[in-house]
């Protein structure tokens, strides 16, 4: 399913009509102060990031002993006023937290592309997708010409594909697409970067863990994107 809605309320329509979520080798790394603040880790899941076996799919092993401790998954404490099951996304810091209940949240690293600083704001997830079909945007394709085939057909689920084992698709109040994803990455080494192109995207055993956790629609899925 291709979701071309326009997303009027939420400015900076011109940069996220770029966001095909995809991933790129053009990335800069973050420094330890892109990290945010230090917070009590109550549990850290070192070892979620095996081959894993999914919907036919074998998924290789991370290397996590290379992505920073703090890019890894973790239950966090974390202060809000924000229910349960609220997504907070903070580009700045390059996390993802899934709100727990007692004053915890599951944090994520992610890397986030040019199109992931360009909005800000409240959403929810309409519609969520294991092993979803990408397709670039017409203006990648330009910049791209050896993506130019995938525009209309879209290229197919795999270990390869930009958008990973899973996508979840944010929609604004209006119920109109955002064109903003929160998506998974073949690209690991991503996690924590600032990237030239795509959304936000989590290591694939990450999103598959997310992806388990959130509800889609209105009332059950809000995300709040800050910078």
């Amino acid at each position: 399913m291709r979701i071309r809605n326009a997303f009027p309320v939420f400015g900076l329509l011109t940069t996220l009509a770029l966001a095909g979520c995809s991933t790129s080798s053009d990335s800069a790394s973050v420094d330890d102060k892109g990290a945010g603040p230090t917070v009590q880790t109550a549990q850290i899941f070192n070892d979620a990031y095996g081959v894993t076996k999914d919907a036919g799919y074998s998924l290789p092993a991370i290397p996590i002993d290379r992505v920073k401790p703090q890019f890894r998954r973790q239950v966090v404490s974390y202060q809000t006023t924000e229910r349960p099951g609220t997504i907070i996304v903070n580009t700045r810091e390059r996390f993802l937290y899934y709100i727990l209940a007692n004053g915890k949240a599951m944090r994520y690293g992610i890397g986030v592309g040019k199109q992931g600083f360009a909005w800000a704001g409240t959403a929810y997830v309409a519609w969520k997708q294991e092993w979803p079909t990408w397709h670039p945007p017409k203006e990648m394709a330009v910049r791209r010409p050896d993506v130019a085939k995938y525009v209309e057909d879209g290229m197919g689920p795999g270990l390869t594909n930009p958008l990973g084992a899973r996508a979840m698709y944010l929609f604004n109040e209006d119920g109109k697409d955002t064109l903003f994803r929160l998506h998974g990455t073949p690209e690991w080494a991503s996690i924590g970067t600032a990237a030239s192109s795509g959304c936000i995207r989590l290591m694939n055993q990450d999103v598959i863990d997310l992806y388990s956790r959130v509800r889609p629609g209105k009332g059950t899925s809000k995300v709040i994107v800050i910078q």
